[in-house]
């Protein structure tokens, strides 16, 4: 019976992952072809499984060319193989094929080839030389300086704006890290710096004068970002030239890895090898290149959420982070709030010829009282778009462009008492029995339920009510099994 459920397993896994699975046993015969190895090269699965392989099936193939013939011929393995020919119905792929020889007591018994189509990189071939150039367009995370000479945007530490305890000891850590190379691994939700505070790293290091590069793990499909991130080699698929990836552009310089915690495991291991190994190979390519560069990784996921969801390999993780920063969030820094409004109503007089003189009393308070989810990039955005609408001199509520929650205003102490009060939270937890950690879990559990009550259709707001992530939240909501259905939960 485990026999049998075990091989139902393994059918399953081998019909819905995302390569191609082809098994021909000693005298040629195919025994296996899966779903995506059908779609790949165009040919229905009855035409194939019960008789022998030929390659003659495809127009641009011989027997020479197949790879399963061979290994199943000299029993050699044939791993990373780039593979380009016509399918079923001539159009060109490009596939990367590992085939191996299958062994039992000694004896071959077929050969097995795993396929990973790479077709799809034909249409982003050019995207990789534009992307290569991202260090050229920054997301604005805060405020920033302009290099006059080379009109590209350089962030300095002075460029952070804030008199918070918070910030100035996120400030003092970071200049600590700048006066080493060790790898950084910098922790903060969306829109409250990271980008900054990682090139204002670079840029007071002893890399200064080297390249600084960035890219978002997040923004890219897996086989772009590998292209981009490691380079090509001609004729590795079609379109492809010999081009440097950005370990190798950034060689004696920083590499920004911005949301690190998005990237696939596969991925992760290939980057391991990269930074423990400091040599890196090309796409299509067969030498290793030696690479100086420093790494400083971002994520707007609390990293013990991301060890604790198994995102990210345990190694990787103690890799990336030897130093670990953390950004405070804007509704944890009140007092820096006029400061960045001012400095952006400054920016934005420049920039859109106005002469605003600054904010009313009124928009003071709820600056102030403000949550800001979105924290210094919306407030940057509220103020951006209220300069463009305003017609006097002064943004007061009316002429405000935002759009806020009145439970968002809510946000001191006194107020949340007696909002946890409502929900009837402390009587809850007052009946807890159990151990210490059963307690805690269930005071984090209720209050995460309740706090999910209140804001029904946002997420947003109930994680920044909670003071943690969007990202986080959802895998608390998974680890207590809370449903979004189960609370009318809309977005």
């Amino acid at each position: 019976m485990k026999a049998e459920i075990g091989v139902e397993i393994l059918k399953k896994i081998v019909e819905n992952i995302d390569e191609g699975i082809h098994f021909i046993d000693k005298s040629g015969i195919t025994r296996l072809y899966n779903h995506k190895m059908a779609e790949i090269e165009n040919i229905s699965r009855e035409s194939i499984i019960g008789k022998r392989f030929s390659p003659n099936i495809f127009k641009s193939l011989s027997e020479m060319d197949s790879t399963l013939l061979r290994v199943l011929k000299e029993n050699v393995a044939i791993k990373d193989n780039i593979q380009k020919y016509l399918n079923k119905s001539g159009k060109e792929i490009i596939t990367i094929n590992s085939t191996i020889p299958i062994e039992i007591n000694g004896e071959i018994i077929g050969a097995l080839e795993i396929a990973k189509d790479m077709t799809s990189i034909k249409s982003l071939s050019d995207e990789v030389i534009k992307l290569q150039k991202i260090n050229e367009n920054f997301d604005k995370d805060t405020v920033f300086n302009e290099n006059k000479q080379t009109n590209k945007k350089l962030y300095e530490f002075k460029d952070i704006i804030g008199e918070s305890s918070q910030i100035k000891k996120a400030i003092y850590m970071a200049k600590k890290a700048s006066e080493n190379d060790a790898a950084v691994l910098i922790y903060g939700e969306t829109g409250t710096g990271k980008e900054l505070l990682s090139q204002s790293i670079h840029y007071n290091s002893g890399r200064k004068n080297g390249p600084f590069l960035a890219i978002n793990c997040a923004a890219l499909p897996e086989t772009l970002f590998e292209a981009i991130l490691f380079g090509t080699t001609k004729g590795s698929f079609t379109g492809a030239i010999d081009k440097a990836g950005l370990f190798e552009q950034a060689n004696g310089g920083t590499l920004l890895l911005d949301e690190i915690n998005s990237i696939s495991p596969q991925m992760q291991a290939k980057l391991l090898r990269a930074l423990q190994e400091k040599v890196i190979r090309r796409i299509g390519g067969t030498k290793d290149i030696s690479v100086d560069v420093r790494v400083i990784s971002t994520t707007n996921e609390n990293p013990k959420d991301i060890i604790k969801s198994g995102k990210m390999r345990l190694d990787l993780y103690y890799r990336l982070n030897v130093i670990f920063l953390e950004i405070p969030p804007l509704r944890e820094r009140t007092e820096d709030v006029l400061l960045l409004t001012n400095k952006f109503i400054e920016n934005y007089n420049m920039k859109l010829d106005k002469n605003i003189k600054g904010i009313s009393e009124d928009v003071k308070k709820i600056f102030t009282k403000y949550l800001w989810p979105g924290n210094i990039r919306e407030l940057d955005n509220v103020i951006y778009s209220s300069m463009i609408m305003a017609d006097e001199n002064i943004l007061n509520k009316n002429s405000l462009n935002m759009y806020w929650d009145d439970e968002l205003l809510k946000k001191d102490e006194e107020t949340q008492d007696t909002y946890i009060n409502l929900v009837g939270l402390k009587e809850e937890i007052e009946g807890i029995n159990g151990s210490l950690e059963d307690r805690v879990s269930k005071i984090e559990e209720n209050y995460i339920r309740n706090a999910i009550e209140a804001y029904p259709n946002n997420l947003s707001k109930a994680a920044a009510f909670l003071g943690i992530s969007r990202q986080a939240l959802q895998y608390k909501m998974k680890k207590y099994n809370i449903l979004k259905e189960t609370l009318n939960f809309g977005c």
